[in-house]
């Protein structure tokens, strides 16, 4: 889909307050609102927009333990890489999977109730597995998040 100055101006918008309503959004990019919600839905059909998610207080909600883990695979793992990687990302626990290059083959990062939750989690994620050669974990102290993209 060839993107043009209305629809960036769109979605920059979106992504920053993405419970604009079309009219708020028409009136701001110039548009009618029946075409800026054509528009809007054209971003989606072409998967231009894949969604929109709820940011919540992690700490409010139990998990005062984030962690990062730098894990080596073996030989079957990487063979089986998208089933590890679909298998880990499952976990409720875990938030992100990045495959990699460098030292590590993955990076994840997860959030635990506490230092035990913590422990639990890698053991049954990491431990258990045949495809996992090792793994260290990083507790996060602090983070800073910016999850738009440069449009």
């Amino acid at each position: 889909m060839e993107l043009d100055r209305i629809d960036f101006d769109i979605l920059r918008l979106l992504q920053k307050d993405a419970r604009l309503m079309t009219k708020q959004i028409a009136e701001k990019v110039g548009l009618a609102p029946s075409s800026c919600h054509e528009r809007i839905k054209k971003l989606k059909a072409s998967s231009v927009i894949l969604g929109s998610s709820l940011l919540l207080d992690e700490t409010q909600l139990g998990f005062q333990v984030s962690a990062v883990v730098f894990v080596k695979i073996s030989k079957k793992g990487q063979l089986n890489i998208n089933h590890l990687m679909d298998q880990l990302i499952s976990f409720p626990e875990i938030q992100h999977v990045y495959l990699v290059t460098g030292q590590y083959d993955l990076i994840i990062k997860m959030i635990t109730k506490n230092m035990d939750h913590l422990k639990e989690i890698a053991y049954s994620t990491l431990s258990d597995s045949d495809e996992v050669i090792s793994y260290e974990t990083s507790i996060v102290y602090e983070s800073r998040n910016d999850l738009s993209l440069p449009i």
